[in-house]
């Protein structure tokens, strides 16, 4: 599938079934860090369901798409790139003459998914951007609709269904009454998706990601990041019929839209009712992760697939911001402490989140004083991770806060703050006064905090410092080992020690 030498950059070429779209990776790693991304709405499978062939336009413009690609390879420096085709091609009568087209241009062989390929890859990018993920996935292209269920951090057996949207406005003719019964016949089909009803669903594909926009502006939700954003099932269902009864004009008005996604939503919005409604699902969570991402992680070795990609997104972003990115392991061990039995406690989901505070905990180093902790808080809050929910974010987002501003509280979050509870927001509270008494302590250099050591009694905080290294205790550590003591209901000590 690939064409080119390891290492470098890493490029994808999709040919969809209604967009061709070039994605440039900085590398293919556990955590994908995109660099250039460019779509072209070509529409090759526009006239597919009528006419059994590609659009005549749509081929033009894919394979200027494809010029113009391959020209941007030479200029980026991309010395792996994939090119792999979809439903469109696959199905369409003159998709062979597109293809030796298309592979002229490109000067290699494109992969031809099949539709068991497809549907794996999409629901493996899934999984490689929420690895917990249990229920079934949903990917909709523009003449296909893959379903594949997963389950324990793999894929099962799935189907490809012939109901994207631009086929289905083809085969009924723009009508949505014409359509329904062309979906219902579709998921008729297959009894199994009686077997996961209850679980969610995970959406993949532009035209969900316009309906999550738009139930994101409903909620005036201020965290604007698409990925594992939860939709209760009842709301993405009363959204998606909602879009359904709405005119292109009326469509076009919504500002979240995208005026490429207009004629499509209705339709798409469709299969996303239906599709709720045979697998009775709970919640609708939407993944930025899909077929490339898939294709990606296809191509990892084993040891680089079972890194955590939230870890490993922190450690990413660390290492271009913060000054030590190695810090984040010392201050995973020193605050332990802080979070064994009989204080706050914590679970093994609770620690991998400490795990990746104390990795972004120095990332606003750089900016000025007065605007490090806002920086931090957005930069967190933000950031392409994957692997983290969006209480996860606001959790890593307040230890990035209270890391630089200490106690204070952080205004844009009010309306908010409900994402976590209680026990959450203490914790990053504490976790924040922690890294930022270690980085007072240690003048913000790697080799000291190991030297010394928290230790939480029953009543009273001791911070242990060496004889030799008694200096460095001074009123600023004295006040902010209190205010660490003071968040989890103690006095603070200090001991000097050998």
């Amino acid at each position: 599938m690939s064409r080119g030498k390891p290492g470098g950059r890493f490029g994808i070429v999709d040919i969809g079934s209604n967009s061709v779209r070039l994605v440039v990776y900085a590398g293919a790693e556990r955590n994908p860090v995109l660099v250039f991304n460019e779509k072209v709405m070509a529409g090759l499978g526009r006239a597919l369901g009528s006419t059994g062939r590609l659009d005549p336009k749509g081929i033009e413009r894919a394979l200027d798409a494809l010029r113009r690609f391959m020209a941007l390879r030479e200029q980026i420096g991309v010395p792996t790139l994939v090119a792999a085709a979809t439903a469109a091609v696959r199905d369409a009568e003159d998709g062979p003459e597109f293809l030796a087209r298309a592979e002229k241009i490109c000067g290699f062989p494109i992969d031809l998914l099949s539709g068991a390929d497809e549907a794996r890859l999409s629901a493996q990018g899934v999984l490689s951007g929420i690895p917990e993920a249990e229920g079934l996935v949903g990917d909709l292209g523009g003449g296909s609709l893959e379903l594949v269920p997963v389950a324990g951090g793999k894929p099962g057996p799935g189907a490809t269904l012939p109901i994207g949207p631009l086929r289905l406005m083809d085969l009924a003719h723009g009508s949505l009454a014409e359509a329904e019964a062309v979906v219902d016949r579709a998921l008729g089909e297959h009894d199994w998706l009686r077997n996961i009803q209850g679980n969610r669903f995970y959406a993949v594909g532009g035209v969900w990601r316009n309906l999550a926009r738009i139930h994101m502006a409903h909620r005036d939700y201020p965290i604007h990041v698409l990925h594992q954003y939860t939709i209760p099932a009842r709301d993405a269902a009363d959204i998606a019929r909602l879009i359904e009864k709405l005119g292109p004009k009326s469509l076009a008005q919504i500002p979240d839209v995208s005026e490429r996604r207009v004629e499509a939503l209705p339709f798409g919005a469709l299969v996303l009712d239906k599709v709720i409604a045979a697998m009775k699902a709970k919640e609708v969570v939407i993944s930025a992760y899909g077929l490339r991402e898939g294709i990606l992680f296809d191509r990892l070795n084993k040891k680089e697939q079972a890194k955590d990609p939230l870890i490993a997104g922190c450690r990413d972003l660390a290492g271009r911001l913060a000054r030590f990115p190695q810090h984040g392991s010392e201050f995973f061990k020193w605050t332990a402490p802080l979070f064994g039995d009989g204080v706050l406690g914590e679970t093994e989901a609770e620690a991998r989140l400490r795990r990746a505070g104390c990795i972004l905990a120095d990332i606003g180093w750089y900016v000025h004083p007065d605007y490090r902790a806002h920086h931090a808080m957005m930069q967190i809050l933000l950031a392409p991770f994957s692997g983290v929910d969006h209480a996860g974010r606001l959790f890593l987002a307040r230890v990035g806060y209270h890391r630089h501003e200490g106690k204070g509280e952080p205004q844009m979050f009010g309306n908010i703050a409900g994402l976590i509870g209680e026990r959450d927001h203490e914790r990053a509270l504490v976790l924040g006064l922690a890294l930022r008494l270690a980085f007072t302590l240690s003048g913000a250099t790697m080799g000291m905090l190991p030297k010394t050591k928290l230790e939480a009694g029953k009543n009273t905080l001791t911070l242990v410092v060496p004889k030799r290294h008694e200096p460095l205790i001074g009123e600023i550590v004295a006040k902010r080992l209190g205010a660490l003591a003071r968040a989890i209901g103690r006095k603070g000590d200090i001991r000097i020690g050998r």
